[in-house]
């Protein structure tokens, strides 16, 4: 077993070097539509990410949920759109290294990049595009005295398939905008559904609110506010949540499955050690290109950090845009570079 572990750590360490003209470091919806900025310009990439498919969240955490900002969607599941983005950068072929985190940058004699991942994968260019969204990831869990004996018994962190919840009797703990849209969307699936919140005033969109609002009224869901997640009971599945107000009332619901949704604890992981100005867990980037301190690193999406930053996924297709056209000049300093609209240009890889 040892033997064998070496040797394909050996035939990783030294495979071919990787070459392109932009590494994109993160493989969501940002790095996604980069890829297609940079086929326009005849541009090639490789995105690197340590997820086992492309994506980033909205594969991995929630393809499912639907999104109701992205334009010209009414509505559309993260999943589904990150296979249209998928589908949209077909023609211009990028490369792609899955399941491996970028682990170092080292700045090369002639002015390139090497990015080796935690496998020995090195990639070289011109330029880097980091996408990397929140950075490393994990979900910020209640204090509950036997949480992780419930762990995958009857509870989860996130919703991947809310087919799972087909009618369950489900709990949600929370009040930002992931919980709201749950409630909202389960309720039409679980058999039950209550949500909590530990304040009277919610976090996220008002628009989210007053349909969890409505759907109290109308008997779609329970909600208990200024209450918080005391206990919770069962044997080897989770069967019982017991909700404490404020006040002190006490409630005792039936469950088969609690979904606390605190939100996600960002780390930059090996980001910080990259020689990059940093602002609160985040690249600080000047708006002009989205360039960071280093030339020919760019950081877009939720990764970059800069006055009335937004984080939204339309925000990062804007600033990807913006940045490939950075990347384009400094590989073509003499060039001038014309904006062509796809209208007139026709279809991207014809």
């Amino acid at each position: 077993m040892i033997f064998e572990f070496e040797f394909l750590f050996e035939q990783v360490t030294f495979a071919p070097v990787i070459e392109t003209d932009i590494i994109i470091i993160g493989a969501g919806p940002t790095g996604l539509f980069a890829i297609f900025e940079a086929g326009l310009l005849k541009l090639k990439c490789h995105l690197i990410d340590y997820l086992p498919q492309p994506g980033g969240q909205l594969a991995e955490i929630y393809p499912k949920k639907p999104i109701y900002d992205i334009p010209g969607f009414p509505s559309i599941l993260a999943g589904e759109l990150i296979d249209n983005l998928m589908e949209q950068v077909k023609p211009f072929n990028p490369g792609f290294t899955l399941g491996e985190r970028a682990e170092s940058i080292e700045k090369t004699d002639d002015g390139q990049f090497i990015v080796t991942t935690n496998r020995g994968t090195a990639h070289k260019a011109p330029n880097i595009l980091i996408a990397g969204g929140l950075g490393c990831f994990a979900p910020r869990k209640p204090e509950l005295e036997n949480l992780e004996k419930f762990e995958d018994h009857g509870i989860d962190y996130i919703i991947k398939d809310p087919e799972k919840f087909r009618d369950k009797k489900v709990v949600i703990a929370g009040g930002g905008d992931s919980a709201l849209d749950w409630t909202v969307f389960l309720a039409d699936v679980a058999s039950e559904v209550t949500l909590v919140h530990r304040r009277k005033a919610f976090r996220g969109a008002l628009d989210s609110v007053e349909k969890v609002e409505n759907l109290d009224k109308s008997g779609g869901i329970k909600l208990i506010t200024e209450a918080q997640i005391s206990a919770l009971e069962g044997s080897d599945e989770l069967n019982k949540v017991v909700v404490t107000e404020n006040n002190g009332t006490v409630h005792e619901i039936e469950a088969d499955n609690f979904i606390p949704l605190f939100g996600l604890s960002p780390k930059l992981g090996p980001i910080k050690d990259w020689g990059l100005d940093l602002g609160k867990e985040a690249i600080l980037v000047n708006t002009v290109d989205y360039s960071t301190n280093v030339p020919g690193i760019f950081a877009i999406g939720d990764i970059n950090q800069y006055e009335g930053k937004l984080k939204l996924i339309l925000c990062g297709f804007h600033e990807a845009t913006i940045s490939i056209q950075a990347c384009y000049k400094r590989i073509f300093p003499d060039k001038k570079l014309v904006l062509k609209y796809t209208t007139v240009m026709g279809a991207p890889g014809s």
